[in-house]
């Protein structure tokens, strides 16, 4: 693999991105979710009980155990490591000093403590991808806020790969998992046709997307294994265009995602990663910059490596027809699929491939480690040589120990390899696990809503007769309410609607928390409904009486003749969810007490300058949708860096020297103006006078002579013109 410079920093310049709109929109939720009105207030969590700090961290490592210490209660903490957390990660968007080691070493903390106060809230996978990637932004980011340290070391490549391991982790396991929960509907390759409208928030695309033929969608599940399970292989292979069309792969399916839902910065996350498989020569393609390349590679190696790469893209295109059954149908111009294999064979393959998976990253990692050990070794100078060598120890070593750490999560897929790991390691991951270090991934495990999406919906009643429904900002609701674009953000509440719709209300104790928050009018829990307060239908007087009810959603269908319906959605009613409460109802009462969502206790209020100053930014942004902040901040960010860059641009042209031609008569001129300064140094006044008056002298005669002959030359013009008349008034004759 080529050199991995460019890709790293865009990396880096990414993961910052992503840390920003995680914490941002984190941010703008933190009253409603975590606040003293919220809905799980973050101070139950934490039990202030005396133990010694560093108890406290290792029982729950968060930084908010310093709030005390600061002065400050546990929800002024949440906010104010938030702002620290966006100012960081905003900083490093804009300077690439700060895309540091000790940087990102703080955002992973700051994220950490936040994570483990977040309860259901924070329990999502990209929340755990989140923080293992950032923990892997600490061994791959330089350490260049220390004096003398280099922004490029010889084992640079080696964390990368880490990076790239990540990424085959997490996509391997996306597919396995698919086909591993034996759900009908990925089984028989129809998966999409209920995942456009039943996904948690999709966007106004997934209507289109949903109208696609069956046929259409049943290719696109098989798209989708084919790119999940055997593409991600690709990204060890020592064959650079198969590494590079394993990219394009994960990213057209990664873009296909992002336009077709909104979860949040997930994908985002995801195509960072993707970068692991790119090196500087296709980077400056994309630049459109010219790179010197080496012919030393033989016409005999390229057409081998050609056809090797031909033979893995046959391979896998021949597989893929076998495997799902692929036949074109030329009555009806469509291509037919099934699965052709049953689940007894799926497994044994699984058993086959899952420890072979294990040796190609040891001996990828393997090949990472030698090279940068002699790389090490071709350092000049016996400190710089001994540093490095240092460094190749250290950070080798964490790498193997991350990976080695790493096997445990992913041998979940496969039980049998699971038991067959040392129990040292497992050991070792038990002692990492509460820092999210490492985690098992696995999305879209099984297909909900087959018969219909569930929606929970809540309505709102002053006389408990005639009833209003409360909507929600992102979640489905409103028939005719177009889905939103909302992503990087993630409009936590939202989310946990859609869960509890799969369930009964005891499944979901903060329902009950919101049920309660909403009869008593509580403003951080409503703005979490609707930032603009004023869209709520409860804005002036809150609701007496309160219920929520669950239908069914469906997306509407183009008319006969072809046009759009006016609705997006259709539903249908299907139970009662939660029944009719008002403040001081036994039920409501009975629920509160039955999980402790009672206030026991009276939340204190910091009255510090750090406590005020929190709050007065929380003024600011009030009332401002989460999805707007984010974008204004990261398109202000890339504006910055664009200016910058042309910037730089337009001084590294000013600095560009004269093209050898033109260099050579000004540096004749240049050597002779010294000479003629140096003849007069020396020299009086008066004979400098008498040599110029000489000089005028001659300067007047050798005007005179010049005059002269002009008029000479110009006189012998007119004859020879004369000359030429009469010769041709002798022709004309």
């Amino acid at each position: 693999m080529g050199e991995i410079i460019l890709p790293r920093r865009m990396f880096l310049w990414c993961m910052s991105v992503i840390y920003l709109s995680a914490f941002v929109s984190l941010y703008v939720q933190i009253p409603g979710l975590y606040g003293n009105d919220g809905l799980l207030p973050a101070r139950r969590q934490l039990r202030y009980s005396g133990k010694p700090l560093s108890e406290q961290l290792l029982t729950s490592p968060t930084l908010l155990w310093l709030g005390p210490r600061l002065g400050l209660d546990t929800y002024t903490a949440m906010e104010l490591l938030c702002l620290v957390g966006a100012a960081l990660s905003f900083t490093a968007t804009l300077v690439e000093a700060f895309r540091d080691s000790v940087v990102f070493f703080c955002l992973w903390a700051l994220y950490l403590s936040m994570y483990n106060v977040g309860q259901v809230f924070l329990y999502f996978q990209w929340d755990n991808l989140l923080l293992e990637t950032g923990f892997l932004c600490i061994l791959v980011a330089p350490l260049t806020l220390i004096r003398g340290s280099r922004g490029v070391r010889e084992h640079d490549r080696v964390t990368f790969w880490l990076v790239r391991w990540l990424l085959f982790r997490l996509m391997f396991a996306s597919g396995v998992v698919k086909l591993t929960s034996r759900c009908p509907t990925w089984w028989g390759l129809t998966a999409l046709t209920y995942h456009y409208e039943t996904q948690c928030i999709p966007t106004p695309a997934a209507w289109f997307a949903h109208q696609l033929p069956v046929w259409w969608q049943k290719f696109s599940v098989m798209g989708t294994f084919i790119i999940e399970i055997p593409v991600p292989l690709l990204f060890f292979s020592p064959l650079r265009k198969l590494r590079l069309g394993a990219f394009y792969l994960q990213v057209l399916l990664q873009v296909l995602i992002i336009v077709t839902g909104n979860y949040n910065f997930f994908n985002l996350l995801t195509l960072a990663l993707c970068l692991s498989l790119l090196d500087d020569q296709h980077v400056n393609f994309w630049l459109r910059k010219t790179q010197k390349t080496s012919n030393e590679d033989s016409r005999l190696w390229s057409w081998l490596c050609y056809l090797l790469e031909l033979a893995v893209w046959s391979l896998l295109v021949f597989g893929s027809i076998v495997c799902f059954d692929l036949q074109y149908g030329t009555m009806k111009n469509v291509i037919t699929s099934r699965t052709a294999f049953t689940y007894h064979h799926f497994n044994q393959f699984l058993k086959t491939v899952t420890i072979p998976c294990i040796w190609i990253g040891v001996l990828s990692l393997t090949w990472e480690m030698v090279t940068a050990m002699f790389r090490c070794a071709c350092i000049t100078g016996f400190l710089r040589r001994f540093c490095g060598t240092v460094q190749w120890t250290l950070f080798g070593a964490a790498t193997a120990a991350m990976f080695t750490v790493s096997l445990v999560p992913f041998t979940y897929i496969e039980y049998d390899s699971n038991t067959r790991l040392w129990p040292a390691v497992r050991q070792a991951y038990n002692l990492v696990d509460r820092y999210q270090l490492v985690n098992s991934y696995g999305l879209f495990r099984r297909m909900t809503g087959v018969g219909g999406r569930p929606e929970v919906v809540i309505e709102g009643s002053h006389d408990g007769v005639s009833w209003t429904e409360i909507e929600f900002m992102y979640k489905p609701g409103n028939l005719s309410a177009p889905p939103p674009v909302v992503t990087p953000h993630q409009p936590r509440l939202d989310w946990q609607m859609w869960f509890a719709a799969l369930g009964s209300q005891n499944q979901a104790p903060w329902f009950t928390s919101l049920v309660h928050s909403l009869l008593q009018d509580k403003r951080d829990v409503i703005e979490l409904i609707q930032s603009d307060t004023s869209k709520y239908l409860f804005n002036l007087q809150p609701p007496t009486y309160i219920r929520a009810h669950r239908y069914r959603y469906w997306f509407t269908e183009p008319k006969a003749d072809g046009s759009y319906p006016q609705r997006w959605w259709r539903r249908v009613y299907e139970e009662e969810f939660y029944p009719v409460v008002n403040l001081g109802n036994s039920f409501l009462e009975s629920m509160l007490n039955q999980y402790g969502l009672k206030d026991k206790s009276p939340p204190r209020m910091s009255k510090t300058a750090v406590a005020r100053a929190v709050r007065w930014v929380r003024s600011q942004v009030r009332g401002v949708p989460a999805h707007t902040l984010i974008w204004t901040l990261i398109a202000c960010s890339a504006t910055l860096c664009l200016l910058r860059g042309l910037q730089n641009r337009d001084k590294r042209t000013e600095r560009t020297p004269l093209p050898p031609e033109d260099v050579a008569p000004v540096r004749g001129q240049a050597e002779k103006i010294p000479d003629g300064f140096s003849d007069q140094c020396g020299k009086s006044d008066e004979q400098m006078i008498a040599e110029e008056e000489e000089e005028e002298e001659e300067d007047g005669e050798d005007s005179q002579d010049e005059v002269g002959e002009e008029n000479k030359d110009s006189a012998g013009d007119e004859g020879e013109e004369k000359e030429e008349e009469e010769d041709d008034e002798d022709l004309s004759e």
